[in-house]
């Protein structure tokens, strides 16, 4: 049951809208000139507009704790959705970095703000355009190999809160399209070239691969034709996509550099271009304007009004406060009543304070209704209380190990290392998705007609079980069914395949904040700010988690 709001939370968060939201919003919409179309999922053509510019469509992003790295965290980006594998001659780069710049950024400390910024900024190789409309004259074996006619290089470079860079990668290589087996008869090993170790510790990643995600889009057709005969089928299986993937220290992340005491972190990606809008039209001097951004999966997706979708890309995490519809489409979502409409399953009552705390603040004891200390920025101990403000961002809990039998569901399925909890490959964000929207975080319980989702319960591949995790990409074609995943494709670990569903959720996500507690690994960041703030206050446990 939902709670009734405080008054004075209320006011504070979904008042009415401030002066500049109103500008952001004003301008974001002048920017992107809004203009009706389709879209689609996960983030795989979101916008109207961004559909029209794949290079720059950021599809997914993902965060989780290294499974065999724990004192790490991987980041993996995917862009240009829907790659059919058998695309050539031209086949699938990204853009160069005069064109666009590729980003994954992190907030430390709740202010909705980059405190880091990765940017990748690419530039590509033609050896031989003169003589050749091929991608490559002859088998490719090595990044290197004088066959293959089309290469990519990047720049990897961080940028701070202040604006400082520092470059951490130069010249980096790409993974290439993978065109066939008698081209690149063993593509792993191309893959493998292009795993790079950067500065700090830090890994790189980019090439293609085959898209992570996992759902059936029919969910679009009257949520699954109505009737829930429209499930079943992977959209995404066969499809590759373009793939950017970091792994990071987790004391290079942590507010202060200790993610024992501030191991909360908020994660987007976003794409830049140069121009006036998000079609990538506009002079090449106009200067670098963001137009694809991406926190939690599904979010512009089935939250954001069609209009807005494409001003929402441009907009930064600390503006969504101020943009009432953004937030009140947070506390008063369409899903759930097109659910009652079709299905006949009472939508939970509004305001949906659940929600807002799962997508704006992170979990906390005092954040909302879901009360459980999980991965809310007021969990850093070194976090400004006062500078920490709602905005839509993928939030990580680092003290948070990874899980031995990882479910599929997440933290709703009792697994703390799940999404919400970040993002990992095998998460099932669609399932999950719906049933937060139905109520399932606060009631604990799962809604018996929606308990099999899309039917969709796992990537059609399996992941690997080393960085960058993603599978190998496919190769032939997805047309007629022939799409194939290739005799050296990426094997995975127990750590990566999920176990099925609950019908039950014995504990559920209302209950995490035992769960948290009682886990082995974790501190009590409550009573680690009490005593911070006040030393007469209890210490609570110190168990050290990395």
């Amino acid at each position: 049951m939902t709670r009734p709001p405080s008054g004075t939370r209320t006011r504070r968060l979904t008042g009415t809208l401030a002066g500049t939201g109103a500008i952001a919003l004003a301008a974001a919409v002048a920017v992107a000139g809004l203009a009706p179309a389709t879209s689609s999922a996960s983030s795989h053509r979101e916008a109207p507009l961004i559909a029209g510019d794949p290079r720059a469509d950021n599809t997914d992003v993902y965060a989780f704790t290294s499974p065999d790295r724990p004192d790490t965290v991987t980041f993996v980006a995917n862009w240009i959705p829907f790659e059919e594998p058998d695309g050539g001659p031209n086949f699938y780069q990204f853009a160069d970095g005069d064109q666009a710049r590729y980003n994954i950024k992190v907030d430390q400390d709740g202010d909705g703000r980059a405190d880091l910024t990765y940017t990748w900024s690419f530039r590509t190789e033609i050896r031989d355009a003169a003589d050749t409309f091929l991608y490559n004259n002859g088998p490719v074996t090595t990044l290197d190999d004088p066959d293959l006619n089309i290469r990519q290089f990047y720049d990897l470079t961080v940028t701070g809160k202040s604006g400082r860079s520092r470059t951490l990668l130069r010249d980096a290589p790409v993974a290439p399209s993978r065109v066939g087996d008698a081209s690149m008869p063993r593509y792993g090993k191309l893959r493998q070239e292009a795993v790079v170790k950067a500065r700090g510790g830090a890994r790189s990643f980019a090439g293609q691969a085959e898209d992570p995600f996992f759902a059936d889009l029919r969910v679009f057709d009257l949520l699954y034709g109505g009737d829930l005969s429209k499930r079943g089928k992977d959209t995404f299986a066969g499809y590759n996509v373009n793939t950017i993937a970091l792994q990071v220290p987790k004391k290079t992340l942590a507010l202060g550099g200790d993610p024992k005491d501030n191991p909360v972190i908020g994660v987007w990606s976003t794409t830049d271009r140069r121009g006036a809008n998000v079609t990538g039209e506009g002079s090449a001097d106009s200067g670098w304007r963001q137009v694809s951004r991406l926190g939690n999966p599904l979010v512009n997706e089935v939250v954001v009004p069609l209009k807005f979708k494409d001003a929402f890309n441009t907009l930064e995490p600390f503006q969504d406060r101020t943009v009432q519809p953004v937030v009140d489409k947070v506390l008063d979502p369409t899903l759930p009543k097109l659910i009652e409409q079709v299905y006949g399953i009472p939508a939970p009552p509004t305001p949906r304070r659940d929600l807002f705390e799962i997508y704006l603040t992170g979990l906390c004891q005092e954040c909302g209704p879901i009360k459980a200390d999980l991965n809310s920025h007021r969990l850093n101990s070194d976090a400004r209380p006062a500078g920490i403000v709602p905005a839509e961002e993928l939030r990580l809990n680092m003290a948070v190990p990874p899980a031995k039998h990882p479910d599929r569901l997440g933290v709703l399925g009792g697994d703390l290392a799940g999404f919400p909890n970040g993002r990992r490959l095998a998460d099932d964000v669609i399932d999950i998705s719906l049933q937060a929207v139905e109520g399932a975080a606060q009631t604990g319980e799962l809604v018996p007609e929606l308990a099999e989702g899309d039917q969709v319960d796992i990537n059609d591949v399996r992941f690997g079980k080393r960085f960058p995790y993603v599978a190998l990409p496919y190769h032939g074609s997805t047309s007629d069914g022939r799409a194939l995943r290739g005799a050296d494709q990426a094997t995975s670990t127990a750590d990566t395949t999920p176990r099925g569903m609950r019908q039950a959720l014995p504990t559920g996500l209302a209950a995490t904040g035992v769960a948290l507690f009682g886990m082995g690994g974790l501190v009590l960041w409550r009573d680690r700010r009490r005593t911070k703030s006040d030393p007469s206050q209890p210490t609570g446990s110190r168990t050290s988690t990395s």
